[in-house]
């Protein structure tokens, strides 16, 4: 047999290659283990600075327990995986930590000591087959003073919110004691009783999620100071409140306190708000307004007008088997609206709100006004009159023109200022002036739960599910006057959603070009049913008068015709509404054909160009 050295030589240079790979495979899988690349466009798995920030600041070592079932997952490929996410994320925060934070992973083999220790944690035991075999995945963190803060299950669904809730642990952990907010308000936002129902009320979501975070002191507006020692004071519909209680508010505010405040120029939830005549039903929309203290503060609010906005209305149901029409009272708030270089609204994606009033800067002010939600340029200011008894909202169109001005809707104040209460503070040695930080939001119906959030009862628990970022909003300004900006950078990433632009400008071009059409024939078809519920009544009544020949012929040709009639504008109407999103197909459809086609074609000429050019070049 002759002896090919080159066919050896090629085999050994193989051999040595696959060999060199799996050893620079195992040496890089260990020196870069837990490193990633973020390509997302918010980059959603980088850790924040925010995050860096809370991990630096731990005071005392904290302890954190991972939790994993090793045989139980041994077939779930999907929560290996995200078991190891969470276990390099852990390892980095351990890192970051500075030796403050000590991480261990326990695996709860069935009946164990760590399966007991779980079940006491409360940690959630899922079926994973059925031989009755349990899969635990929780997280608990404890402190030295034996608080504990735990995730029951950690799941993969959740991804993009995991570093928000392993820093909010440790953050709750590092602060053991929860800071003081104090809470005026004139809407029932803690429950109660409601005396015409005669039923008790729950709390809305967002008190109960306030209560997670915060030690909230409600504070009755006949109160004649605010109480010692609260780290933010928070009014929600501020009503009949005492001289001397906004007194107190004038110099907590100049001293340094922060303030949060809603208020409203017609509150929805204020039931029995407005002043009704003898024996008439309770009439909500009621206003609040503190104007002293706002031109103290550089700001005034108008209280008489709210902002109706034609861009960003909602639609609305207004009866069975009508189709919805827009309010432009109602509000879904997103893009360009909401100011996304505050850290208070840093990428929110939608903020609901209705009826909301709106803040201007005072004549002289010497503060700063910044503005947090805004109107579009196609908004007017409506009288809040109109939405009083208001039967069908898509009349707040009529005489509708778009102003060209963006309204202020919330608004962060900040800067010198000067007291309201110039001869109370002289004679009771009070702050004259001082930097103020102030947060005003011109809507409290944006805080009720039918706005932003679903509430559904799950095994005796309540589940929360936001379709809006209402709650988030709340949240993030009491967590940022409070002083803790590191939390907020974190939890406002986990918010990825982009609105349709185009897709919304395209549908208010068309509701604007068909409205009036659409408008003559629903007012077509009204008459038409009505005249045939008046033919049907009078054969009705002759019927029963012993008739038998209940119509002429003349009248049941009549009465074919409006029959006619209304299958004719029946069928106008819904070739209306076909053309209501023409537009909004056809921009599918370029889209379409855009992804399908021209992607390949680009593709197949770059290479035909490549071809050409090498052919002429060689």
């Amino acid at each position: 047999m002759q002896f090919n050295s080159k066919h050896f030589y090629s085999l050994g240079g193989l051999l040595l290659l696959a060999v060199l790979f799996l050893a620079l495979t195992m040496i890089t899988s260990g020196l870069f283990r837990g490193a990633r690349m973020d390509l997302t466009e918010n980059n959603l798995y980088t850790l924040s600075a925010g995050t860096k920030n809370i991990l630096s600041s731990i005071e005392e070592p904290l302890q954190v327990q991972l939790y994993f079932s090793e045989a139980a997952s041994s077939d779930l490929p999907q929560i290996r995986s995200y078991y190891r996410r969470v276990r390099e994320l852990l390892e980095e925060f351990s890192q970051r930590a500075g030796g403050n934070l000590q991480v261990s992973y326990i695996d709860p083999a069935p009946f164990s000591e760590q399966e007991d220790q779980a079940a006491a944690y409360g940690l959630q035991a899922v079926p994973v087959n059925s031989s009755g075999d349990s899969l635990y995945f929780g997280l608990v963190a404890t402190n030295s003073i034996d608080g504990a803060e735990t995730i029951p299950f950690l799941q993969p669904d959740k991804e993009a919110f995991l570093e928000y809730d392993l820093a909010k642990i440790i953050y709750t952990l590092n602060q053991p004691e929860r800071l003081r907010v104090g809470l005026i308000t004139g809407l029932p936002i803690n429950g109660g009783f409601d005396p015409q129902r005669q039923t008790a009320l729950e709390p809305w979501a967002i008190y109960t999620q306030l209560e997670q975070f915060f030690e909230l002191e409600l504070i009755d507006a006949s109160a004649s100071e605010l109480p010692a020692g609260i780290a933010l004071l928070m009014m929600v519909h501020p009503k009949g409140l005492t001289p001397e209680l906004l007194y107190s508010i004038d110099q907590f505010a100049l001293q340094g306190g922060r303030v949060l405040a809603y208020v409203d120029s017609y509150a929805e939830q204020d039931a029995g708000a407005s002043p009704q005549a003898p024996g008439m039903p309770p009439q909500a929309g009621g206003k609040s307004d503190l104007p002293d203290l706002f031109a103290a503060w550089g700001v005034t609010f108008d209280e008489f007008t709210f902002v109706a906005d034609a861009l960003y209305a909602l639609q609305v149901s207004v009866g069975a088997g009508q189709p919805p029409v827009r309010h432009l009272g109602i509000l879904g708030l997103n893009g360009e609206a909401i100011n996304g270089e505050d850290i208070i609204t840093a990428d929110l994606s939608t903020v609901n709100l209705s009826s909301g009033g709106q803040f201007m800067p005072a004549e002289n002010a010497t503060t700063i006004l910044e503005p947090l939600l805004q109107s579009s340029e196609n908004s007017q200011l409506l009288d809040t009159q109109r939405l009083q008894f208001l039967p069908n909202p898509s009349q707040l169109l009529n005489g509708f023109q778009a102003s060209g001005i963006r309204y202020n809707i919330a608004v962060r104040v900040s800067g010198e200022a000067t007291t309201a209460f110039a001869d109370r503070a002289a004679s009771n040695s009070g702050v004259t002036s001082g930097d103020i930080n102030v947060v005003l939001v011109g809507d409290t119906d944006l805080l009720s739960d039918r706005f932003w959030v679903q509430s559904q009862n799950f095994f005796g628990q309540t589940i929360l599910t936001p379709f809006a970022n209402n709650g988030d909003m709340a949240i993030n300004a009491v967590d940022n006057l409070i002083g803790n900006s590191d939390l907020i950078s974190i939890r406002t990433r986990a918010v990825s959603s982009r609105p349709f632009d185009r897709v919304n400008e395209l549908r208010l071009a068309a509701e604007r070009r068909l409205q009036d059409t659409e408008e003559q024939l629903q007012q077509r078809l009204q008459e038409t049913e009505q005249r045939l519920n008046e033919l049907q009544s009078a054969r009705g009544s002759n019927a029963q008068d012993g008739n038998l020949a209940v119509f002429s012929a003349e009248q049941e040709a009549e009465v074919k015709r409006f029959l006619d009639q209304k299958l004719e504008i029946r069928r106008e109407l819904r070739q209306v509404r076909r053309e209501l999103d023409k537009d909004i197909e056809a921009l599918g459809n370029n889209l379409k054909v855009l992804n399908i086609f021209l992607v390949p074609v680009l593709v197949l000429i770059a290479a035909v160009l490549w071809y050409w050019r090498r052919r002429r070049t060689a």
